[in-house]
């Protein structure tokens, strides 16, 4: 058996494949694209392609694709052969600079938000050289950004890409200032955690709302929950170890830095973490994970779920976003070093964190917004909706000795002794963590806890870039014109803690007080995505997304546009989905249920018994059966009045209407489901899936 040193990143075109197949000036020449964001000589991209070819057909390759993140939030892939026809019988393998470099796809049916209209289908794929193209499914997979044929982005890449170079620019100007000539460039870097469920293959075929929403749409409370937290980093199942195990060789072949994974707090579900790389590379690599995931369940008899609330009462599934900043030295800019409260360039980037999350915490909440996060956010899995940051005791105290121009006197750093010899004694950590925050610093990064679990990372990741980026030009600004630059970091520390502290709260975010003292302190608070997103394209958003180059206006109102339909559209599908399943087999199930009762109670009022059970329980299904019919009745009338044409009111329609009606049709199905006999009820209950995998 290979070890994983030996085949981690076998099926990558990285460095050191390109330094073994290129001529060293065109490897000099990528690895300087690479690495400083520099144009690359399109003379060199027909080596690559011939080298990178070569490399991909000795791996088994047949096909390449432009692999792209179209605004669907999922990848997009259209396969070509190498093969090339030299006669009638004869083929041989080419594959070109020009082929590498731009692909063409139809961009008539991908969401564009009106940028594109039907008729106007052409649409370009561009090779992102900053992240390494691999091998899939006998396929050379080749990082693409995507844009219309008039050039407007059409992908979540490009502006995240352009977002990573808005950051950089700004956080040079003040490394420069700092007296630091060395660094040539500042890079996001994340580490996102993706949790998810498994369930048996088996039911989640049985059941029509798993498989056309990702969530179950209805289901009764199992006799137990997750209330004896004894799922939580318990000992993983025979099923789901390997899963795992098999999971983590085909992620390290793809080099993607797969190192953390245990049981979650909810029956069946789990977690999956990566070592932190650069936010371009991570959000390719979480879009790879995604996509493993769910394809090697299956080969293990079972489906992942990576809906954000797949069955209510039972924790949803969040991705965690782990965001910091580094230099091409490798130095982590947020490391807060052994005296924070003396290190200024971390002070100074640690306050330009706070000001952009308080001045852009509704783009933030714009980030994360989805239908299935509503269900998420504010539950005891997941940060409320209200955004806030959490920067533990020290730092707190660190703040308040700013602003109070007193030294700060930090507290002994105290080893932890539990008390027994022969446990050894460790450093306890400057913060704590505190899982009710949306943004937590966690020692030498912040954790973003609000994105949802099939989110893609790149729309978090675009809005942080970008709001730091706003705040360090700012900062850049006012201290290059500054007489003397000491007195003027320490000014601008201290004025930013004193106006943008507001957003700093180290308690317990789930709590009515913090609630209405966030109120108090006018801190956002949009309660559901519809009405976050229809601020998305407010006129200040605009202006700060065209200010660094990231969106046009056009751009950004396309988006608004498409997540807003995403919203509503998503919403249907699932009262559509309840509406069939009660009509086709919840009621009939009822139905046949009612008539075998029937015939029982006939049967022993015959022989001159009393049917009591059979008696009550008919009333009961009777009762039950009434409401559900009006239920769809009414869901199905809310289905039908949903207006075309505005986007904003057929999400409100959908908010308003839909998913009202959806919640009220659940409550009697969910009470026959406990009465209706097993072999009659249709469906996999929550226990049967929850406690499915062994």
């Amino acid at each position: 058996m290979s070890s994983v040193k030996e085949t981690f990143g076998t099926m990558v075109f990285n460095e050191s494949v390109m330094k073994a197949r290129l001529p060293h000036a065109d490897f000099v020449a990528l690895q300087r694209t690479i690495r400083s964001g520099t144009e690359l000589d399109p003379s060199i991209a027909d080596v690559v392609a011939n080298a990178m070819k070569d490399w991909a057909i000795e791996k088994g390759a047949t096909h390449f694709t432009h692999w792209f993140q179209p605004m669907t939030g999922i990848t997009a892939e259209k396969h070509e052969a190498f093969i090339t026809p030299v006669s009638n019988s004869e083929v041989i393998m080419e594959f070109s600079g020009k082929e590498l470099i731009k692909g063409e796809s139809d961009a008539s049916s991908f969401p564009s938000g009106g940028l594109r209209a039907t008729f106007e289908a052409r649409g370009y794929t561009a090779w992102d050289p900053t992240s390494y193209a691999f091998i899939k499914d006998r396929t050379l997979c080749i990082p693409t950004a995507y844009c219309s044929f008039n050039g407007q982005v059409l992908d979540k890449k490009t502006p995240l890409l352009r977002s990573m170079e808005a950051i950089n620019a700004q956080a040079l100007r003040i490394l420069r200032l700092f007296g630091d000539t060395e660094t040539q460039r500042v890079i996001p870097t994340v580490g996102p955690e993706q949790e998810y469920f498994l369930i048996d293959q088996e039911m989640y075929e049985k059941r029509p709302d798993l498989r056309f929403t990702g969530r179950t749409l209805f289901g009764a409370r199992p006799p137990k929950g997750q209330e004896m937290d004894d799922q939580y980093y318990g000992a993983l199942k025979g099923r789901v170890s390997g899963f795992m195990r098999d999971l983590d060789d085909a992620l390290w072949k793809l080099g993607v830095f797969a190192r953390t994974e245990h049981n979650e707090v909810a029956p069946g579900q789990h977690e999956l973490a990566p070592v932190y790389t650069d936010v371009n590379v991570a959000s390719d690599h979480n879009q790879i994970t995604m996509e493993l995931m769910q394809k090697i369940a299956a080969k293990h008899h079972m489906a992942c779920l990576l809906h954000e609330k797949p069955f209510e009462g039972f924790n949803g599934s969040g991705k965690h976003n782990n965001w910091s900043l580094a230099t091409d030295g490798g130095e982590n800019l947020l490391n807060p070093g052994k005296n924070p409260a003396q290190n200024r360039l971390f002070l100074l980037l640690f306050v330009a964190v706070i000001r952009a999350v308080d001045e852009h915490a509704d783009l933030l909440r714009v980030s994360v917004s989805s239908a299935g996060n509503d269900l998420r956010l504010g539950g005891n899995e997941a940060p409320p909706a209200i955004v806030s940051m959490f920067v533990g005791d020290d730092l707190e105290a660190i703040l308040d000795a700013l602003v109070n121009k007193i030294d700060f006197d930090p507290a002994e750093r105290d080893f932890m002794d539990v008390g027994i010899g022969m446990i050894p004694k460790f450093r306890r950590d400057s913060t704590d963590r505190n899982r009710t925050s949306p943004f937590a610093f966690t020692g030498n990064k912040f954790e973003f806890r609000s994105p949802g679990a099939s989110l893609s990372i790149a729309g978090p990741n675009i809005v942080l870039n970008t709001i730091v980026a706003d705040v360090l030009r700012d900062f850049a600004d006012t201290l290059e014109r500054a007489e003397s630059f000491d007195y003027a970091v320490s000014h601008l520390i201290r004025k930013t803690i004193r106006e943008h502290r507001r957003v700093v709260f180290n308690g317990n975010n789930y709590t009515q007080e913090w609630i209405d003292e966030a109120n108090k302190r006018g801190l956002c608070a949009c309660p559901d995505a519809v009405t976050a997103l229809e601020h998305f394209a407010d006129a200040k958003n605009v202006s700060l997304f065209e200010r660094h180059g990231i969106y046009t206006r056009t751009e950004l109102v396309s988006r608004q546009d498409i997540l807003l339909e995403e919203y509503g559209k998503e919403v249907r599908i699932e009262a559509r989905t309840l509406s069939d399943m009660v009509r086709r087999q919840i009621l009939p199930a009822l139905s046949a249920y009612a008539g075998a009762l029937a015939g029982t109670a006939s049967q022993k009022k015959a022989l001159g018994l009393e049917a009591p059970f059979e008696t009550r329980t008919l009333r009961s299904l009777s009762e039950w059966t009434e409401q559900i019919l009006a239920g769809v009745s009414e869901l199905d009338e809310a289905i039908a009045a949903m207006p075309e044409g505005s986007a904003s009111a057929f999400t409100e329609s959908a908010r308003d209407a839909l998913l009202p009606a959806m919640r009220k049709l659940r409550a009697p199905i969910d009470r026959a489901e406990q009465w209706v006999a097993k072999e009659y009820w249709p469906f996999p209950t929550y226990a049967d899936m929850l406690f499915s995998v062994m």
